[in-house]
Protein backbone atom coordinates (compact mmCIF):
# COMPACT_ATOMS: atom_id res chain seq x y z
CA UNK A 1 0.00 0.00 0.00
CA UNK A 2 0.77 3.58 -0.59
CA UNK A 3 0.19 6.97 0.43
CA UNK A 4 -1.52 9.10 -2.87
CA UNK A 5 -1.97 12.59 -3.12
CA UNK A 6 -5.12 13.98 -2.59
CA UNK A 7 -6.40 16.51 -5.07
CA UNK A 8 -8.16 19.47 -3.64
CA UNK A 9 -10.96 21.65 -5.56
CA UNK A 10 -10.63 23.40 -8.05
CA UNK A 11 -8.25 20.94 -9.72
CA UNK A 12 -9.84 20.49 -13.26
CA UNK A 13 -9.45 16.38 -12.76
CA UNK A 14 -12.07 16.52 -10.06
CA UNK A 15 -14.25 17.94 -12.65
CA UNK A 16 -13.59 14.61 -14.59
CA UNK A 17 -16.00 11.26 -15.44
CA UNK A 18 -14.30 8.14 -14.53
CA UNK A 19 -14.24 5.26 -17.00
CA UNK A 20 -15.31 1.44 -15.64
CA UNK A 21 -12.77 -1.00 -14.77
CA UNK A 22 -12.73 -3.80 -16.59
CA UNK A 23 -12.52 -6.39 -14.42
CA UNK A 24 -11.11 -6.14 -10.53
CA UNK A 25 -7.68 -7.27 -11.10
CA UNK A 26 -4.23 -6.88 -9.00
CA UNK A 27 -3.98 -3.51 -10.36
CA UNK A 28 -7.55 -2.46 -9.55
CA UNK A 29 -6.61 -4.31 -6.02
CA UNK A 30 -4.05 -2.24 -5.25
CA UNK A 31 -5.63 1.10 -6.57
CA UNK A 32 -8.53 0.06 -3.63
CA UNK A 33 -5.80 -0.79 -1.11
CA UNK A 34 -3.53 2.83 -1.64
CA UNK A 35 -7.33 4.48 -1.31
CA UNK A 36 -7.75 2.78 1.59
CA UNK A 37 -4.35 3.63 3.43
CA UNK A 38 -4.86 7.68 1.88
CA UNK A 39 -8.58 7.45 3.55
CA UNK A 40 -7.36 6.59 6.70
CA UNK A 41 -4.44 8.99 6.96
CA UNK A 42 -6.34 12.11 5.79
CA UNK A 43 -8.31 10.81 7.95
CA UNK A 44 -11.47 10.75 5.94
CA UNK A 45 -14.52 7.70 5.79
CA UNK A 46 -15.22 7.81 1.83
CA UNK A 47 -12.63 7.97 -0.89
CA UNK A 48 -13.39 7.70 -4.93
CA UNK A 49 -10.32 7.08 -7.46
CA UNK A 50 -10.40 10.54 -9.34
CA UNK A 51 -9.91 12.16 -5.55
CA UNK A 52 -6.07 11.12 -6.84
CA UNK A 53 -5.64 11.65 -9.61
CA UNK A 54 -6.49 8.11 -11.10
CA UNK A 55 -9.88 8.20 -13.54
CA UNK A 56 -11.38 4.61 -12.74
CA UNK A 57 -14.92 3.88 -11.26
CA UNK A 58 -13.50 3.04 -8.04
CA UNK A 59 -14.68 3.99 -4.28
CA UNK A 60 -13.95 2.87 -0.60
CA UNK A 61 -15.65 3.74 1.96
CA UNK A 62 -15.63 2.64 6.18
CA UNK A 63 -18.29 4.48 8.35
CA UNK A 64 -17.72 2.35 11.17
CA UNK A 65 -18.53 3.93 14.30
CA UNK A 66 -19.66 2.27 17.55
CA UNK A 67 -23.38 1.43 15.95
CA UNK A 68 -22.79 1.12 12.22
CA UNK A 69 -20.40 -2.08 11.64
CA UNK A 70 -19.45 -1.91 8.23
CA UNK A 71 -16.06 -2.33 7.84
CA UNK A 72 -13.89 -1.29 4.87
CA UNK A 73 -15.83 -1.52 2.08
CA UNK A 74 -14.12 -1.68 -1.73
CA UNK A 75 -16.58 -0.51 -4.96
CA UNK A 76 -15.69 -0.79 -8.46
CA UNK A 77 -18.30 0.46 -11.27
CA UNK A 78 -20.66 0.95 -8.60
CA UNK A 79 -24.68 2.27 -9.43
CA UNK A 80 -27.38 3.20 -7.43
CA UNK A 81 -30.28 0.90 -8.78
CA UNK A 82 -32.76 2.06 -6.44
CA UNK A 83 -33.01 5.16 -4.41
CA UNK A 84 -36.55 6.37 -2.02
CA UNK A 85 -38.58 9.19 -2.90
CA UNK A 86 -37.23 9.93 0.97
CA UNK A 87 -35.26 13.13 1.35
CA UNK A 88 -32.44 13.18 3.90
CA UNK A 89 -30.06 16.35 4.86
CA UNK A 90 -26.90 15.76 5.79
CA UNK A 91 -23.85 18.39 6.39
CA UNK A 92 -21.28 17.16 4.54
CA UNK A 93 -17.66 17.58 4.40
CA UNK A 94 -14.86 16.27 1.32
CA UNK A 95 -11.70 15.37 1.70
CA UNK A 96 -11.14 17.71 -1.63
CA UNK A 97 -12.95 20.41 -0.34
CA UNK A 98 -11.10 21.00 2.85
CA UNK A 99 -12.12 22.80 6.10
CA UNK A 100 -15.74 23.52 4.36
CA UNK A 101 -19.19 21.29 5.02
CA UNK A 102 -22.58 22.59 3.97
CA UNK A 103 -26.17 20.55 3.94
CA UNK A 104 -27.05 18.61 1.18
CA UNK A 105 -30.21 16.73 0.35
CA UNK A 106 -29.71 13.29 -0.91
CA UNK A 107 -32.22 10.46 -1.31
CA UNK A 108 -32.41 8.76 2.32
CA UNK A 109 -32.07 4.88 1.27
CA UNK A 110 -30.03 3.76 -2.12
CA UNK A 111 -29.16 0.54 -3.09
CA UNK A 112 -25.91 0.12 -4.67
CA UNK A 113 -24.68 -2.40 -7.12
CA UNK A 114 -21.50 -2.81 -7.80
CA UNK A 115 -17.79 -5.15 -8.18
CA UNK A 116 -16.42 -6.11 -4.63
CA UNK A 117 -12.51 -6.26 -4.51
CA UNK A 118 -12.82 -10.24 -5.22
CA UNK A 119 -15.11 -9.45 -8.64
CA UNK A 120 -18.01 -10.34 -7.11
CA UNK A 121 -20.91 -8.86 -7.87
CA UNK A 122 -22.93 -7.37 -4.95
CA UNK A 123 -25.98 -5.26 -4.09
CA UNK A 124 -26.17 -3.54 -0.77
CA UNK A 125 -29.15 -1.78 1.24
CA UNK A 126 -27.52 1.77 2.42
CA UNK A 127 -29.51 4.27 4.99
CA UNK A 128 -28.16 6.76 6.85
CA UNK A 129 -24.55 8.11 6.49
CA UNK A 130 -23.48 5.05 5.05
CA UNK A 131 -26.68 6.14 2.02
CA UNK A 132 -24.78 9.94 1.99
CA UNK A 133 -21.25 8.29 1.57
CA UNK A 134 -21.95 6.32 -1.21
CA UNK A 135 -23.96 8.61 -2.75
CA UNK A 136 -21.66 11.56 -2.33
CA UNK A 137 -18.12 8.79 -3.53
CA UNK A 138 -20.57 8.42 -6.72
CA UNK A 139 -20.61 11.78 -7.54
CA UNK A 140 -16.84 12.11 -7.20
CA UNK A 141 -16.69 9.23 -10.23
CA UNK A 142 -18.99 11.81 -12.43
CA UNK A 143 -17.26 14.93 -11.64
CA UNK A 144 -19.76 16.27 -9.54
CA UNK A 145 -18.70 17.45 -5.57
CA UNK A 146 -20.76 17.91 -3.01
CA UNK A 147 -20.31 21.92 -3.54
CA UNK A 148 -21.90 21.56 -6.90
CA UNK A 149 -25.21 20.34 -4.81
CA UNK A 150 -25.57 23.83 -2.83
CA UNK A 151 -25.87 27.59 -3.88
CA UNK A 152 -23.21 28.95 -6.21
CA UNK A 153 -22.83 32.15 -4.21
CA UNK A 154 -21.67 29.71 -1.28
CA UNK A 155 -20.02 27.02 -3.84
CA UNK A 156 -17.54 30.24 -4.96
CA UNK A 157 -16.91 31.09 -2.11
CA UNK A 158 -15.70 28.30 -0.93
CA UNK A 159 -13.77 28.18 -4.28
CA UNK A 160 -12.04 31.21 -4.06
CA UNK A 161 -10.96 30.87 -0.14
CA UNK A 162 -9.31 27.12 -1.43
CA UNK A 163 -7.62 29.02 -4.31
CA UNK A 164 -6.10 31.47 -1.78
CA UNK A 165 -4.98 28.44 0.61
CA UNK A 166 -3.31 27.09 -2.24
CA UNK A 167 -1.21 30.41 -3.43
CA UNK A 168 -0.17 30.71 -0.18
CA UNK A 169 0.90 27.37 0.54
CA UNK A 170 2.73 27.99 -2.81
CA UNK A 171 4.21 31.35 -2.04
CA UNK A 172 5.61 29.40 1.59
CA UNK A 173 6.64 26.51 -0.43
CA UNK A 174 9.06 29.12 -2.85
CA UNK A 175 10.23 30.83 0.59
CA UNK A 176 11.58 27.98 2.37
CA UNK A 177 9.09 27.98 4.93
CA UNK A 178 7.05 24.64 6.04
CA UNK A 179 3.68 24.85 4.98
CA UNK A 180 1.22 22.48 6.19
CA UNK A 181 -2.14 24.54 5.49
CA UNK A 182 -3.70 22.21 2.98
CA UNK A 183 -2.35 19.16 4.08
CA UNK A 184 -3.35 20.12 8.16
CA UNK A 185 -7.01 21.18 6.32
CA UNK A 186 -7.18 17.13 5.22
CA UNK A 187 -6.04 15.88 8.95
CA UNK A 188 -7.98 17.81 11.09
CA UNK A 189 -11.47 16.61 9.56
CA UNK A 190 -13.15 13.20 9.30
CA UNK A 191 -14.48 13.90 5.98
CA UNK A 192 -16.13 11.96 2.91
Amino acid sequence: MALRTILTAPDPRLKKKAAAVAAVDAEVRQLMDDMLETMYDAPGIGLAAPQIGELKRVIVLDIEREDVKTGPLFMANPEIVEASDEDATYEEGCLSVPEHYSDVVRPARVTVRYLDRDGETKELACEGLLATCVQHEIDHLDGILFIDHISSLKRNMILRKLLKARKEAARDEAEGKPSTRLKMSAKESADV
